[in-house]
């Protein structure tokens, strides 16, 4: 099975990360950041991919410490859990549609990361939560899951939903380039031999 947990401490952040690749999106996620746990559910919810989070931060700072360090634990497991990346589709995207909100979203689990983001949020704040910290997240998630991500806002009034279309795509893209690839399951997809 493709499973991974990591652990991570700094001064700042204590956490603790478990996935399943092969699940069915069932999640438990707790960071103290209210926020950051709904899209955290998304993004297991529709990439299929059973997570666990549990973070202690410096909240009393702010959330932008919490949010990161999520992000490079998560693509620390990822990178884990996928080991030689044998089988996998490799590439995924999703134009995903939620209400004013439609974002799309391309990657390469390639192991050379890089993140193009163009979604711009219209509001600072989503309740308490910085708007600027859901770049933040994926920065961090890319750059340790070695994912070259693109994301484009089409469209959008609110930040919230335009957020969480932002989770919910990526996390679309993610089960189509996790998925065992059935015509070569056996086989790492690139003319190199190794990812």
């Amino acid at each position: 099975m493709r499973t991974a947990t990591i652990t991570r401490k700094t001064a700042e952040t204590d956490i603790s990360v478990t996935i399943n690749l092969d699940g069915t999106g069932v999640y438990d996620n707790e960071t103290g950041v209210g926020f950051f746990d709904h899209m955290l559910d998304q993004l297991s919810r529709h990439s299929l991919v059973d997570m666990t989070v549990r973070c202690s931060g410096d909240l009393h700072i702010d959330d932008h410490h919490t949010v990161e360090d999520v992000g490079i634990a998560l693509g620390q497991a990822l990178t884990q859990a996928m080991g030689d990346k044998k089988g996998i589709v490799r590439y995924g995207d999703c134009h995903l549609a939620m209400d004013d909100a439609l974002v799309r979203s391309a990657l390469d689990l390639s192991a050379r990361p890089f993140l193009v983001w163009n979604v711009d949020l219209p509001t600072p704040k989503i309740g308490t939560f910085d708007t600027e910290l859901v770049r933040e997240f994926f920065q961090a998630f890319s750059t340790h899951g070695g994912i070259t991500l693109h994301v484009d806002k089409l469209h959008g009034l609110n930040s919230h939903h335009i957020a969480e279309a932002a989770f919910k795509s990526i996390a679309r893209a993610l089960r189509v380039a996790l998925e065992t690839d059935p015509r070569k399951a056996n086989a790492i997809p690139s003319t190199k031999g190794a990812l």
